[in-house]
This record gives structure tokens, sequence and C-alpha cells, in this order.
């Protein structure tokens, strides 16, 4: 498999991998304008953009666009994130130049119709309800507006409903005509891909757009804090993030694999010694997760109001604990939960687009997988060790909680735990 790039002369990269024995291709545009490329009166354009880009452009209505991917047996999708949004079709080799048509039609070519913007809407408000409604999905956007107060980053991506009930189709454009320059966008392929063939249709259907100068991003600062939510449900929900490095730090691999033995799956120490040997929730895990210049580590668990106290006292120990005891074979394990869920991932033409997308928009380059591979096997016991210790000894956290938590343990004394 061979990873190809080309630079259209305005500044959109064009990268994409031939995958041998294939006979689908996905296809793309990635756009770098995110969550946290919004101003706060824009917070959650990017999202209700997104949305819209499917409700018909200047050659397709709505219906066509989903005829025409659909008439092929595709499959056509879209997602915001807080640094990027994407585009994308998966479809058969011969139908690989239509997916490129449609998915450019939609991000160029967007008519904004006012009865669809009202539609969508309503469908947004409906999302963000659903959101209020669903306690292990808001504790996570309560957590990282705790963790980066007053920031874009910390900012949902749905955005406030009393933001989105008052977008116009003035707010979209404008948000279209400040972030979704040719610089920020990469055209993203894998599978069965004819490189040359993609780079001649992107320069027919992108090739016309002018450069313009990227937008400036406010730098992330973890400032952390403490939420608290008092509801009436069954359980509560405790969600507990520390400072972590971010996708250009040398510690991401380590990071990476900390979260793993802590946290991430059935073998890792706080499944066993909070739910298996303890039985203190059903749920719990922990998370590395990473932005261009941040990153965030994550611990959440669910449990019953008379349980939390010992299940927040008994996490932060194990947190503490693990700079003076994790063992090879844990590492060992997480390293090969790494490799094997990494290269699971890129057996697909959508996992491996998505890679080329997210990474060269990150290191302005594609490594190889065994050199990502590599970087993993390189980390050691004594280097995990040693981030267990940096981790427990910050001195600060950002903390969340929802439901009967009137009795559960505050940052300050959650902090002072986990530094003693």
């Amino acid at each position: 498999m061979t990873v190809q790039f080309h630079t259209l002369s305005n500044g959109l990269r064009i990268v994409t991998e031939h995958m041998p024995g294939l006979k689908s291709a996905t296809i793309g545009v990635w756009v770098t304008a995110g969550g946290r490329h919004e101003r706060a009166d824009q917070n959650g354009v990017a999202h209700f953009l997104e949305h819209m880009a499917f409700k018909g452009t200047k050659r397709r209505s709505a219906l066509q666009i989903a005829e025409e991917i659909e008439d092929v047996g595709g499959y056509m999708n879209a997602y915001t994130s807080r640094e990027m949004t994407a585009y994308y079709a998966r479809v058969l080799e011969p139908d690989v130049p239509l997916a490129l048509d449609v998915v450019a039609d939609i991000v160029l070519n967007p008519v904004f119709h006012a009865d669809e913007i009202e539609n969508e809407r309503d469908v947004i408000l409906s999302e963000i309800g659903q959101s209020l409604d669903t306690p292990d999905d808001i504790i996570f956007d309560w957590l990282q507006e705790v963790a980066y107060p007053e920031q874009p980053l910390g900012r949902s991506i749905l955005g406030p409903a009393t933001r989105v009930e008052n977008f116009t189709r003035a707010d979209l454009e404008r948000f279209v005509s400040e972030r979704y320059a040719p610089g920020e966008m990469i055209l993203a392929a894998a599978g069965a891909v004819d490189h040359d063939a993609i780079v001649a249709e992107a320069e027919r259907l992108f090739g016309h757009l002018e450069p313009r100068p990227s937008a400036p991003v406010e730098p992330a600062r973890f400032v952390g804090g403490e939420r608290r939510e008092t509801r009436k449900l069954e359980q509560v929900h405790f969600a507990l993030a520390l400072d972590s490095p971010g996708y250009l730090d040398e510690d991401l691999y380590t990071a990476q694999i900390y979260a793993t033995a802590m946290g991430g799956g059935m073998s890792s120490r706080l499944f066993q010694e909070v739910r298996e040997r303890r039985g203190l929730c059903y749920t719990v895990f922990a998370q590395a997760g990473s932005y261009a210049d941040a990153g965030l580590m994550t611990i959440y668990a669910g449990t019953s109001p008379d349980r939390i106290g010992g299940l927040v006292d008994l996490t932060v120990d194990e947190l503490r604990r693990a700079a003076d005891d994790l063992s090879e074979p844990e590492i060992a394990r997480a390293r090969a939960q790494m490799k094997a869920g990494l290269l699971i991932g890129l057996e697909s033409p959508s996992g491996r687009a998505e890679r080329l997308a997210r990474v060269l928009s990150i290191w302005g380059r594609v490594p190889a997988l065994d050199e990502t591979v590599a970087r993993i096997d390189s980390v050691t016991c004594d280097d995990v060790r040693a981030f267990a210790g940096r981790i427990a000894g910050q001195g600060n956290a950002a903390l969340a909680l929802y439901g009967p938590a009137e009795n559960a343990p505050g940052l300050e004394a959650l902090t002072g735990r986990l530094a003693a």
C-alpha cells in the first residue's frame, strides 16, 4: 500500500492510499473547521453547517444527494469534532468519481434554503435535548467546560440551544467564508483509488478556489475546576480529567499506553479493582484524548449514591499507585491492545482515509504504520510509571458529577488525595 500526496496551487491538500484487493473506496473532504474554530457567538455553527450540507446544493436537491449515492449502493455521512468537520462517502471502485463530485458539491455549493434551516434547527434542538437526557453523554461536555473554561476548546460541539435557535443563513455563510479556505481542506481517499485520477478531478472541482490566509486559533489552556449537577437519577455519574499530552507532545504514546493499562479493557486496573473485586460500578474506563496542542486523561464511572465516595477514593488511589507498581506485563498488554486496535481499524478504507486526513492535518505528513508501531513499542514500563507520577502530581484536575451527588467528594478533596 502506497500513500501519495499532492497539493493544489491554492493550498488544498490531497492524500490517497491504494489498498490492493479492495473493490470499494472511501473518499471525503476533511476541513480544519470544528468547534474550537468558532467564536463564542458562533458556538454550534460548525455542527449546524454539517447538517445543512445534505439539504441541497445549487445542482442537487436533498433527495438527489441521497439518491445519487444510494443508487450505486454507496453510503454517505459527515461529522463534526472540535478540530475538524468531515464529509465522506464509501462507494464501489467505478463510482469514486461520482462520490467525489457529490462530496465537493455539498462542501462548496450548499444553498441553505430557509425551510431546510428551520427543519434542521428542530433536529439539532432535539439532538441537544437528547444529550441533556443522557447523563453519560452530557457529563463529558461539562467536563470539557471546566477543563477549558471560557475557551473555544471548552465549548460543546452542539452549542447551546439559545444559539442554535437564532442561527441564520448569514451565520452559516459567514463561517464558511471564514473557515472553509482551500488551505484548510484535505481531500483524502483510500481503497480502490487511482491517485492521478483523483488529483485531476480535484483540480477540476476545487482548483478555482482562491487561496486565503488561515484564521488564528486560540491556544488551549488547561485550567480545571468542578461542576456538580444534582438531579434525581439512579446513579451518580463521575468524570475526572487531568492535563495530558497533545498530538505534538513526545509523550503522546506513553499517555495512551497509560490510559489503556489503567482503564482500557476488562483486564485493566480500574476495571479489575473497581468493578470485579469491589463491585462498585458497572462501567469504568480511562481514555487519553488529544488535540493539536492539548489533551485530557479522562476517567469515567457511574455508581449508586451510597458508593460514590468509595469509588472516587479507590479510583484516585489506583491512579496514585500506578506510579510505583505498574508492571511490565500490564504495559506489554496495553501496547498489544494499542497496536491491534490501530491495525484492525485500518483494515477498512474508511479507517484509512480518516487516518490520512487526521495525521496530515496534525503533522503535515503521514507516518508509516511501521513507524507508529515502533513508537508504541519503544515506550517502556519506566516511561509509563514516570508519566503516572507526573499525572498524579499535577495538583489540579477537572471534575464533573451528575445525579444524586450531594455527598460525593469534591475537587479539593480529590486532588489532595491524589497528591498525598
